[in-house]
């Protein structure tokens, strides 16, 4: 593959279709003026909204302030940060390490569990179809094979089974296990939620084997599916906990959270990062965190999940809705493609993706409104219709 003409960057991405400019809630605006509704929120990223002003009011404040001295030392408000994301996980007195992105945040949780676990306990188990990040260990732990090809040799210790299949989970525990690592719902591999007997099972499977269990909150996290994480549907306490997305609100800031006792197999020089946790980031994530609660961002994403699914389910040639709160796949009929839809969604000014080749992903606002909802629906419904078949 090679760049487009006149660009210097890598081309690790297609052609953007478009170039925004500007965004203001659920709206964004390109490069020539056109407006265009956002369900897609930069992959679940911008969960308040584009330029929610109490979040551009504090990076601006904090800009004027300290932007970052290295974890050498001392800075605010990243610890207040850190009490708070604790105490919304609530699974138990726990410590925080802050990075830049889900990556980052799965390779501390990695290492985590191979420090935890000691010299030939390392082996990390989790799922096919899943998605954990793109760096060499993370790239590893996904369970996409046809995504590792390209990098072998990977680094070792990664096994993979079949989603929320409990038996070849338990055969896979083996005493080189460290850890479980598993999202509660399967983003990337298309929204797909694991289901509260499955991670029950689970949890009392790492319980008997003494194997820790990491969930990756990374797309889940932080209200989208209708509770603080999505591991709080199923009724479930992880010993480590990742996230990252909407934690910073476009801000690049993410965070390992794990239980204080697994915490304590870090010591110091066991981990670091130059800019995780600087004050920037901190000081966008605590705003964030402060609009989170004050606008109950749970609850208004179950309702809002209930109102799209409900609006969209009898639409002609859609095969069905899953998924939970405000993370959605819209499955098309057998003949229909969801990339000639989003296609034909994104020319008519509503901003989606195809997270398989027959679903579409939508991942609004949290603070979306039935107006704005009702407009996607209405230009979704076009989409569809007008895209033709196989």
């Amino acid at each position: 593959m090679t760049a487009p003409q006149g660009t210097r960057l890598m081309a690790t991405y297609p052609p953007p279709p478009v170039t925004f400019v500007r965004g203001e809630g659920s709206r964004l605006w390109d490069d020539e003026g056109r407006e265009y509704l956002d369900f897609l929120s930069g992959l679940a990223v911008t969960s308040l909204g584009h330029s929610h002003p109490r979040v551009a009011e504090a990076i601006c404040t904090q800009a004027h302030t300290l932007l970052h001295v290295s974890n050498l030392f001392g800075t605010e408000p990243g610890p207040e940060v850190a009490a708070t994301l604790d105490r919304l996980v609530d699974a138990g007195p726990g410590r925080v390490f802050f990075c830049n992105s889900g990556a980052e945040a799965n390779e501390c949780a990695i290492k985590l569990a191979r420090r935890w676990g000691g010299r030939g306990r390392h082996v990390v188990v989790s799922a096919y179809g899943s998605f954990h990040g793109r760096t060499l260990a993370t790239l590893h732990a996904t369970g996409q094979p046809a995504k590792h090809e390209a990098f072998q040799p990977l680094p070792e210790g990664f096994r993979h089974v079949a989603w929320r299949d409990i038996d070849a989970l338990a055969a896979a525990l083996d005493p080189s296990v460290a850890a479980v690592l598993l999202e509660p719902i399967q983003g990337e591999g298309g929204v797909n939620p694991g289901g509260t007997d499955y991670f029950q099972a689970v949890r009392r499977l790492c319980d008997e084997r003494a194997t820790l269990l990491i969930i990756d909150e990374v797309q889940t996290g932080l209200g989208r599916t209708g509770e603080w994480f999505g591991f709080q549907h199923y009724g479930i306490r992880p010993d480590v906990v990742t996230m990252a997305k909407a934690l910073g609100n476009g801000m690049p800031i993410g965070a390992c959270w794990a239980r204080h006792d697994v915490a304590e197999a870090f010591g110091p020089g066991d981990h670091a990062t130059t800019f995780g946790g600087q004050p920037l980031a901190a000081a966008a994530a605590r705003a964030v965190l402060a609009v989170m609660e004050a606008e109950d961002v749970p609850t208004r994403a179950r309702a809002a999940g209930a109102y799209l699914t409900a609006a969209i389910e009898p639409l002609p040639s859609v095969a069905a809705v899953r998924g939970l709160g405000l993370l959605l796949a819209v499955e098309l009929v057998e003949g229909k493609r969801a990339g000639p839809v989003a296609a034909a969604a994104l020319d008519a000014g509503l901003v989606v993706n195809a997270v398989t080749s027959t679903a579409l992903r939508l991942a609004p606002s949290l603070l979306v409104t039935e107006d704005e909802m009702d407009r996607a629906v209405a230009i979704l419904a076009d989409a569809i219709a007008s895209s033709g078949t196989d």
